[in-house]
């Protein structure tokens, strides 16, 4: 697996120099370290609309609705004709994080879910394969009679996303084709909120199912929450849900306080890490936050400004590395921010996959941690069960800078990998 760029490791991945055994890119058998996500597969379609569009359909500015499948199909005839579609694109937002973590790893992910069993070429079902990178391994789908799913990213003229989803067969997927064996030897089980949505449906079954093999092998469940008029619906259901199987929470700041009832991104954060060991919050134009737990014993202060906000001195140990709560003789809390990479884009073409971009860097990680162990176990860098590779401050870097690289683009997933060397950087830094 390899890490962004040709970066001193001493930098981008601080580790004390005593004892130090690098981290090399090119360990035999890679492969046996992978993700699993389950997903609804389905082909997200982008339009520009007014707002009298969303009206027209009913359709909540910046929320997420299922409508029914002649309304789909309506929606789509109206925006074809009015030539308003930007592009379709392989979607989904546990689909776009695989995709994402396979370029930024160059390594394998398991997608599980439905899909169409009778492919031609130029159907939604071919575009999703042959747009999605090829080391996502679609081996252990479902193949079903049907059409894949449809979901229409609307964006109105102040960039707001709203979208409007076609079922189609994204909620096939069944118990019996969730592989306890693949979820068993894998490094993180990736799930959404979309996915828990229906509480009697096979793919809803088929979650609970790979959370419960997950937890019977202590395998890190992460859950990318959906929108938060999904998540204020249900909020008791899925604080639940996270304190019986979530591991890592990735989530906007709305989403945040539709499960806490809590403004504060930090004080959400605060709230939340007493059911899950790990969170990513992305709060739009002010950047992301990342909170885990550390023990007492392992916790690194921080070499840069410590900085007060609702929680004082929040930023002290963001040097420290994640850990499971259960996994800390004396937990504490460990907050980092930072700001939109270079101040964001000059111009946002469009918002959307840009928290999945982030994601997939963390999930890099933290894959990464467990990669290293298998092949160097004795490195300090596993005196205890650690979550991430790096520490929360360096982890943070590396989610705005994959989000980065989504915002100044028009496809919700990354195109290519993250260049070699960074023009913001000086001359010195990638000195050997």
């Amino acid at each position: 697996m390899k890490f962004p760029g040709k970066r001193k490791t001493k930098h981008y991945f601080p580790v004390s120099e005593s004892g130090r055994i690098p981290f090399a890119p090119d360990f035999s058998d890679r492969g046996s370290v992978y993700i699993v996500g389950i997903d609804q597969l389905i082909v997200d379609i982008e339009a520009n609309v007014p707002n009298e569009f969303l009206e027209k359909y009913k359709i909540q500015k910046g929320e997420s609705a299922v409508l029914e499948d002649r309304l789909i199909e309506e929606i789509y005839r109206e925006l074809k004709e009015a030539d308003a579609i930007e592009g379709e694109f392989a979607g989904g937002a546990i689909g776009n994080t695989l995709h994402n973590y396979s370029v930024l790893s160059d390594s394998r992910s398991v997608a599980l879910g439905a899909i169409s069993k009778n492919i031609s070429v130029g159907d939604y079902a071919f575009k999703y394969i042959c747009t999605t990178n090829s080391f996502v391994d679609f081996s252990y789908l479902k193949p079903v009679e049907g059409a894949m799913g449809r979901a229409f990213c609307l964006l109105t003229p102040d960039r707001e996303r709203s979208f409007a989803i076609g079922k189609g067969i994204m909620n096939e997927l069944t118990p019996d084709f969730i592989p306890e064996d693949i979820i068993k030897g894998s490094a993180a089980l990736l799930v959404s909120a979309y996915s828990l949505r229906d509480e009697n449906s096979s793919m809803y079954k088929s979650n609970l199912t790979a959370c419960e093999y997950a937890k019977k092998y202590n395998v890190p469940v992460v859950l990318s929450l959906g929108t938060s008029t999904l998540i204020s619906s249900r909020p008791d259901f899925f604080n639940q849900f996270i304190k019986d199987y979530v591991s890592v929470l990735a989530m906007n700041e709305d989403e945040a306080f539709a499960l806490t009832s809590i403004k504060d991104p930090l004080l959400s954060c605060e709230k939340l890490l007493d059911s899950c060991d790990m969170i990513l919050m992305t709060v739009g134009p002010r950047g992301l936050y990342i909170a885990a737990h550390v023990d007492d014993q392992y916790k690194r202060e921080t070499k840069d400004f410590i900085h007060s906000k609702s929680i004082a001195e929040y930023n002290k140990f963001e040097y420290s590395r994640a850990m499971k709560r259960k996994d800390c003789k004396l937990p504490v809390k460990i907050y980092s921010h930072i700001n939109p990479y270079m101040g964001g884009p000059g111009v946002i073409k469009n918002t959307n996959g840009a928290g999945d971009a982030a994601l997939s860097a963390l999930l890099h990680d933290m894959s990464s941690n467990v990669y290293h162990r298998q092949v160097t176990p004795n490195s300090p860098k596993h005196v205890a069960p650690f979550l991430t590779y790096s520490s929360i401050h360096q982890v943070s870097k590396y989610c705005n800078r994959a989000s980065f690289e989504v915002l100044k683009q028009n496809s919700p997933r990354l195109i290519k990998g993250l260049p070699a060397r960074e023009e913001s950087l000086e001359d010195a830094y990638w000195d050997t």
